[in-house]
């Protein structure tokens, strides 16, 4: 049976909008942070923001959502809040009100990450075929608000810049109070525990963080950290990387957009993927595509053309083994704590990852450059060395539980 197209529709718009709030600001919160005059140590407080929040909503925001609230309330309360903290990101300058705001926004955004792909996995009737079909709108939505921003930019002389990079805030408050307004909208989707939990008492993280010490999720989560790490690693080393390799300033962004484009066409289509290699085979699909990725940028370097085709390979990278993951998350724990289970992995994902993104590859980049040259061959096998010991543990360790069904062979469109 398929979802209603009706149901699909709201679904998809709600991962449109959600996706859009980030892709407002995130692109060119740190060129705004340089222009405030914030140094490097505030504007890594400010940074790290979205993974602190993301590692705290798993007790908080998800637990919540799992216990207390339909989840659409919950929606509508969290963007209201981190929505209005954007817009007044607007007008401050001054470094504490603003990164006051950036976790403010942050702690009430980050737990609707989780809370949108419940809401989706509740009402879809196939999430393994379906998912994929309201998914792919996050980067439509994302690349909806950061693209027309890119292109009114480019060309302007630096003050006008300078003078227009706030509005970035106005854009995603904007889209986060139209998200809070459209939850409204959304299915009825009441908190899973309050209904026949003999553990209603217990806090919903608590109990999902007990299923999590199953072995084969033991694993994923391990696999989770890594590849999470190197998906990060991607965004913080990849601008520097093609701008050292010549690319003019004004099209890298563009360049890494052909990521998000493929991010698009392969979760559309990852419903057709699960079905013909099933769930174990799908995540080292995706994995393995990251190895690729950076062998790509260790060793063709000289080939510019070679390090623009194989952005193409992002898609693969999320739709394989993140979205594959959330999807997987949604078959294995109970009902009654999914947020908070798609929140212990986003802890990992969105947090922690980032964290170590951020702890790994920054020193390790300064420490292979000498005299202003990087050693790119070299700062790439690490990754690329991390992605291969990804994919054998989940190779030889990962074995999917026989209580969890197949992908089925129902494909909606």
């Amino acid at each position: 049976m398929n979802t209603p197209k009706s149901i699909k529709a709201k679904l998809s718009l709600m991962m449109g909008l959600e996706w859009a709030i980030f892709g407002a600001w995130l692109p060119l919160l740190f060129s705004h942070m340089e222009n405030l005059g914030f140094s490097v140590m505030q504007q890594t407080a400010i940074g790290t923001a979205p993974a602190v929040a993301a590692m705290l909503a798993v007790f908080f925001g998800n637990n919540w959502a799992d216990k207390h609230f339909h989840q659409e309330k919950f929606l509508f309360v969290s963007q209201l809040i981190g929505g209005l903290a954007l817009l007044f990101m607007f007008w401050t300058k001054s470094f504490w009100p603003f990164c006051i705001l950036m976790y403010v926004h942050a702690f009430f955004y980050m737990p609707t990450i989780s809370v949108t792909n419940t809401i989706a996995f509740r009402h879809l009737k196939n999430p393994a075929t379906e998912f994929g079909h309201v998914r792919m709108w996050g980067p439509v939505g994302w690349m909806a608000v950061s693209w027309p921003i890119f292109f009114l930019l480019k060309g302007r002389d630096e003050a006008a810049t300078e003078a227009m990079i706030p509005a970035i805030f106005v854009v995603g408050g904007v889209t986060s109070l139209a998200l809070a307004l459209f939850a409204l909208r959304l299915p009825k989707t009441p908190p899973s525990s309050a209904a026949g939990d003999a553990k209603s008492s217990e806090a919903a993280w608590i109990t999902a963080l007990k299923y999590s010490s199953k072995p084969f999720l033991i694993v994923l989560l391990i696999v989770a950290l890594i590849d999470s790490t190197n998906h990060m690693g991607y965004f913080v080393l990849s601008g520097g990387f093609l701008g050292d390799l010549g690319l003019p300033t004004e099209w890298i962004m563009p360049v890494m957009g052909i990521s998000q484009f493929s991010e698009i066409f392969v979760t559309f289509g990852l419903g057709f993927i699960l079905v013909r290699l099933g769930w174990k085979k799908t995540l080292i699909v995706g994995i393995l595509a990251h190895a690729v990725r950076f062998a790509v940028y260790a060793f063709c370097s000289d080939y510019l053309g070679a390090i623009i085709g194989v952005q193409l390979l992002h898609g693969v990278c999320y739709a394989c083994f993140f979205a594959t993951l959330y999807i997987f998350i949604d078959q294995v724990y109970p009902k009654t704590v999914q947020a908070s289970a798609q929140g212990i992995f986003n802890f990992i994902i969105l947090g922690l990852g980032d964290l170590c993104a951020k702890w790994i590859f920054i020193p390790a980049k300064d420490a292979l450059t000498e005299d202003g040259v990087t050693n790119y061959e070299r700062l790439f096998l690490l990754p690329a060395g991390l992605s291969l010991a990804a994919a054998v543990i989940l190779l030889i360790f990962f074995h999917t539980p026989s209580s969890v069904k197949k992908p089925s062979k129902e494909i909606s469109v």
